[in-house]
């Protein structure tokens, strides 16, 4: 079925993230409610995901649905629709979407918005179906019920190599995603281990494996240094220069021989643009972005605009500007004016933004990173992060519901409370754990499959 609009020019954007959702709102704001123009936001989930807080969402910090923002009422003009995209026809200029196991149906568009994101960069590792990903909310709350039940089978073990190998967590990539995630994993599993009487704080391992000569390019080498200190003083093996050959069940062999035991390997080696952008009959770069003019305009077409990690925006150096959320929300200002201005036949202006700096959360009220030229560490640079982020987080009502969870993680612990909606779940994992036989290791017991959310 063609789904029916009103009269006039219709807009349509692909992606509920950071770009696709303030698109929609600069553009509600910018046509007001008489221009006659149709703007229709579609999204496989109704809810935004504040991205940045799904590290606290994951351990327990924040209440999970406190970390996403319902779409609807974001707009009040927007249109919503909750399909998956199939495929975008240009020659009909219409969108092929589906819910659920419903009849696919097309969405019919003038001028189209890309703002469909990215997915984790599994390419880059041998076997990485067989490592957990940290993307999404329900990867969190997978994280959260997989590392509980790894203490709760620890805390019964009496093999000491099965045990130590429930109690290691190894994380593969260590940008800007990696090392928050470790940051908080650190102060989730110590304060999770008080629960457990037969563990000890010494039986927990803790690696974040990097294949570059640093942690964190993405910061200054002095700031990098710090994080990696702190990281160590927790406890944490950080390992530079340390290239990963391939991953298997429980296990990641290192190129230099080394094979790593652990029941909790993660994946966090950077984003490829989406599937579906990668697919389309455009101009792309090497990496599958869609390769766009400094307006956000696709090259070669007048119709489509892009913005988000699934473009390459030229910034006036020429290098592409990098995929953060900073500059998402600042591309869907431009984006929206360039858009209404191409319906108006009125001049395009380029995108151009300069850094406000980068920020890194490292857990036990700690973080570090840039404010324009000021460098700021510790407790400061953790105050700055949260406060930053949580005015980004859209209505004052969810606002109001992250402080109060803030509030009451000071005065209370994580709990050992498992939302495990996917005990049942059948894995297509191979559980295998037999290592080489040159290593050194034993094969641990079965265990009862589980899907990883992300899946």
């Amino acid at each position: 079925m063609r789904v029916t609009s009103a009269s006039g020019k219709k807009i349509v954007i692909l992606g509920g993230g950071f770009a696709g959702v303030y698109t929609a709102r600069h553009l509600e704001h910018l046509l007001g409610p008489r221009s006659g123009v149709e703007v229709t936001l579609v999204s496989r989930n109704n809810y935004f995901l504040m991205t940045p807080l799904l590290f606290e969402a994951g351990s327990g910090v924040l209440e999970p649905r406190h970390a996403v923002n319902p779409i609807r009422p974001l707009f009040k003009r927007v249109r919503f629709i909750e399909a998956e995209v199939q495929r975008i026809d240009f020659e009909r200029r219409c969108v092929l979407a589906r819910l659920g196991d419903n009849e696919p149906y097309d969405i019919p568009y003038d001028h189209l918005v890309l703002a469909l994101g990215g997915v984790t960069n599994t390419a880059v590792v041998k076997g990485a179906e067989h490592a957990m990903t940290f993307k999404t909310l329900a990867d969190a709350i997978y994280l959260r019920n997989h590392t509980i039940q790894r203490f709760e089978e620890a805390d019964v073990e009496e093999d000491p190599q099965r045990k130590a190998a429930l109690l290691t967590f190894a994380i593969i990539g260590a940008g800007l995603v990696g090392l928050e995630l470790q940051g908080e994993l650190t102060e989730f599993v110590h304060n999770v281990r008080r629960q457990y009487k037969n563990v000890r704080p010494d039986e927990i391992r803790l690696l974040l494996i990097e294949h570059g000569p640093r942690i964190v390019p993405e910061l200054d080498a002095d700031l990098a240094d710090y994080a990696s200190n702190v990281l160590k003083r927790r406890g944490v093996d950080v390992r530079v220069n340390a290239s990963v050959d391939r991953v298997e069940p429980r296990k990641v062999h290192l190129k230099s021989g080394q094979c790593i035991i652990a029941d909790t390997i993660l994946l966090t080696t950077g984003v490829v643009p989406n599937p579906l952008v990668a697919a389309l009959p455009i101009e792309k770069d090497k990496r599958g972005r869609a390769l766009v003019e400094p307006t956000l305009r696709a090259k070669g077409r007048d119709d489509l605009w892009a913005l988000g990690d699934c473009a390459s925006i030229p910034s006036p150096t020429g290098r592409p500007y990098p995929a953060l959320a900073q500059h998402a929300m600042r591309e869907a200002r431009v984006a929206a004016e360039n858009v209404v201005a191409s319906l108006h036949g009125r001049k395009l202006k380029p995108f151009i933004y300069e850094s406000m700096g980068t920020l890194a959360a490292l857990g036990h009220f700690s973080g570090t990173g840039r404010v324009y030229s000021f460098k700021i560490y510790g407790f400061l640079a953790w105050w700055v992060w949260r406060t930053y982020y949580l005015m980004q987080m859209p209505r004052m009502e969810r606002r109001l519901r992250i402080v109060i969870d803030w509030t009451v993680a000071l005065f209370f612990k994580n709990d050992v409370v498992q939302l495990d909606f996917y005990r049942d779940v059948p894995s297509p994992r191979n559980q295998s754990t037999q290592c080489d036989p040159s290593a050194s290791s034993t094969e641990p017991k079965p265990e009862a499959p589980r899907s990883p959310a992300s899946t």
